[in-house]
């Protein structure tokens, strides 16, 4: 179970982590409670599913949003920028995307997802796409986001 592993890594490491959720509506933070032991590193998390939120809670820069969209790479590093400052935490995570089964576009189809790591080692950005239904969708960026923090953790 990646949560277990992510759990193990963090601890390891004495780091604590906030997350920053859009399309996944705080699955990615449910994921990480089941854990038991997670208050010992998890501070907590934000679902910014709003830009209003995005900017005002998380400090992503308006126009940034206004060039890039809500769904960019460069939203998932602000993003997790503004939630590692915001709830002082060592490592942010970020997630944001079209779950579907509407609202895509030729240029950001359903089941496109940017995730962001933001911590001591810099950002590390992925962008992936899911095939699934909205629910899948959001399962499968929730599972990404962990592995892509398991790997920010575990490198060297």
């Amino acid at each position: 179970m990646v949560e277990a592993e992510v759990a193990e890594a963090l601890k390891k490491r004495g780091l604590t982590l906030a997350v920053a959720e859009s399309c996944t509506g705080g699955l990615l933070a449910m994921r990480i409670t089941e854990v038991p032991g997670a208050s010992g590193y998890f501070r907590g998390g934000v679902v910014a599913y709003s830009n209003e939120v995005k900017e005002q809670v998380l400090g992503v820069a308006p126009e940034l949003l206004r060039a890039h969209g809500a769904v960019s790479p460069q939203c998932a590093q602000a993003m997790a920028e503004g939630v590692r400052k915001l709830l002082q935490a060592d490592l942010g995570v970020a997630v944001t995307g079209i779950a579907g089964p509407a609202g895509g576009s030729p240029e950001k189809p359903v089941g496109l997802v940017y995730l962001a790591v933001a911590g001591p080692a810099g950002v590390k950005v992925g962008e992936f796409r899911f095939t699934g239904s909205r629910q899948g969708n959001r399962w499968s960026a929730s599972a990404r986001a962990l592995e892509l923090l398991l790997e920010y953790v575990q490198q060297p």
